[in-house]
C-alpha cells in the first residue's frame, strides 16, 4: 500500500470511529434532553419537536463537521479533552437548525432519505399549513437555542466555555446572512463566480469547516484568533468546493444515493454553481430552455433529464468535476502550510480529507 493510499485508509477509518462515536453521543444527549427538558406538563407537542429534532440528527449525514471538530483538537494534543464532545455536539445541532429551515425555505419534501420536518408536520396536522409551517419553524430554532446550551453545560472551564459560545453564535448568524444572500443570488440573471463563492462561503463555509476547526483549538487549549487568516482561507476553499460537489450532484447525482430526487434545484430555480455555468455555456434556443423550466415546479424528469444532456454537451459537467478537483488541491495545499505550528498527523488529515473527498464524490 503506497503512503498515500495508507494515509487515505487512515482517514476512512477515523471518520467511520467519529461517525460511530458521534451516533452514541447524540443518542445519550437526546435520551438526557427527553428528561430534563422543562416544558408544560400537558405539552405533547414539545416532544415531539424533540423527537423530531432527535431524528434528523441522528439520520444519515456524513459528520464531517464533527470530524473537524475531534481534528482540530489533535492539532494541539491527543490527550482528551474537556468540552470537545460538547462542541460536536453543538456544531451538529446548528446544521439540523440549518437543514430543517432549509427544507422550509425551498419546500422540500425529503431530507437524508426520510421526510423533511416541514414534511414531517405537513404529514401531522393536514389541512393546517399555519401549524405546520410554524412548529417546524420552531423545531429548527429549538435546534439553535439546543447549540448553545449544550456549550453552556459543557465541563469546560468558563472561559472556554464563554469562547465557543461566542464562536457559534458568529457562525450562526453568518449562516442567516448567506441564507439571505442566497435568495438575492438567484435574482441575479447569471450570478459571477465571486457571488457564487461569497454565497458558499457565508451559507456553509463558515459554520460548516471555519467554527468546527476554532472550536477543537478552543477546547484544546489554543487560542485560534492568531490563525484566523490561514483557517478561514482553508474553510473558504472547503466551502466552495463542497458547495459546488452539493450542486453538481443536484443535477448529475444519484437519486437513490442522495435519497432525494435530481433536478430540485432547478425546479426551485436556484442559479447555483451548476445553473449559472450551463447559462454561461449555452446560448440561443438551450439557454431559452433552461430559463424557461427553472423555477418550474411541475417540471418533468424527462425535462430535467434534457438540461443534464445539454450540459455534459457543452462540457459544463467536465468543467465542474474538474472545479472540484481544484478547489480541493487550493485546500491541500493551504492545510500543507500549517505543519511549522501543529502535530504532523493532524495536519495531514486536513492536508489529505479534500483531495480524498473530491475524488469519493465525483467518481
Amino acid at each position: 500500500m503506497t503512503g498515500t493510499a495508507a494515509l487515505a485508509e487512515q482517514i476512512r477509518t477515523r471518520l467511520a470511529g467519529y461517525e460511530s462515536r458521534f451516533g452514541r453521543l447524540c443518542e445519550e444527549y437526546f435520551a438526557g434532553l427527553a428528561a430534563t427538558l422543562e416544558a408544560p406538563r400537558f405539552s405533547r407537542f414539545t416532544p415531539e419537536c424533540v423527537d423530531l429534532v432527535r431524528d434528523l440528527s441522528l439520520r444519515g449525514g456524513k459528520r464531517t463537521r464533527a470530524a473537524f471538530v475531534f481534528e482540530a483538537a489533535r492539532l494541539v494534543t491527543t490527550e482528551p479533552v474537556e468540552g470537545l464532545d460538547a462542541a460536536a455536539l453543538s456544531i451538529e445541532l446548528l446544521q439540523t437548525h440549518g437543514l430543517i429551515h432549509d427544507d422550509i425555505i425551498d419546500d422540500s419534501a425529503t431530507r437524508r432519505g426520510g421526510p423533511s420536518t416541514y414534511y414531517a408536520y405537513r404529514s401531522r396536522f393536514p389541512g393546517q399549513p399555519k401549524t405546520a409551517l410554524g412548529l417546524a419553524v420552531l423545531a429548527g430554532d429549538l435546534a439553535l437555542g439546543l447549540c448553545l446550551q449544550v456549550l453552556l453545560d459543557s465541563t469546560a472551564s468558563l472561559p472556554v466555555r464563554q469562547a465557543m459560545v461566542e464562536t457559534q453564535l458568529k457562525a450562526a448568524t453568518a449562516s442567516f446572512v448567506g441564507q439571505i444572500a442566497d435568495i438575492e443570488r438567484d435574482f441575479i440573471a447569471v450570478p459571477s463566480q465571486d457571488v457564487l463563492d461569497d454565497v458558499a462561503e457565508y451559507k456553509s463555509a463558515r459554520y460548516s469547516a471555519l467554527a468546527p476547526l476554532q472550536l477543537g483549538l478552543i477546547a484544546a487549549g489554543q487560542d485560534p484568533a492568531p490563525f484566523e487568516k490561514e483557517l478561514s482561507r482553508y474553510a473558504r476553499l472547503i466551502g466552495i468546493g463542497g458547495q459546488m460537489c452539493d450542486d453538481y450532484l443536484d443535477l448529475f447525482g444519484d437519486a437513490t444515493a442522495m435519497g432525494k430526487p435530481t433536478g430540485g434545484d432547478i425546479r426551485e430555480g436556484r442559479r447555483n454553481y451548476t445553473v449559472s455555468a450551463i447559462l454561461r455555456a449555452a446560448s440561443g434556443a438551450e439557454r431559452a430552455l433552461v430559463e424557461a423550466v427553472l423555477g418550474d415546479e411541475a417540471c418533468t424528469q424527462d425535462r430535467i433529464d434534457t438540461i443534464r444532456d445539454i450540459a455534459v454537451r457543452l462540457g459544463v459537467q467536465q468543467k465542474l468535476r474538474a472545479d472540484v478537483q481544484h478547489y480541493a488541491q487550493l485546500a491541500s495545499a493551504e492545510a500543507a502550510t500549517w505543519r511549522s505550528r501543529w502535530r504532523d498527523e493532524a495536519v495531514a488529515f486536513f492536508e489529505l480529507l479534500p483531495v480524498w473527498s473530491a475524488q469519493r464524490i465525483m467518481r
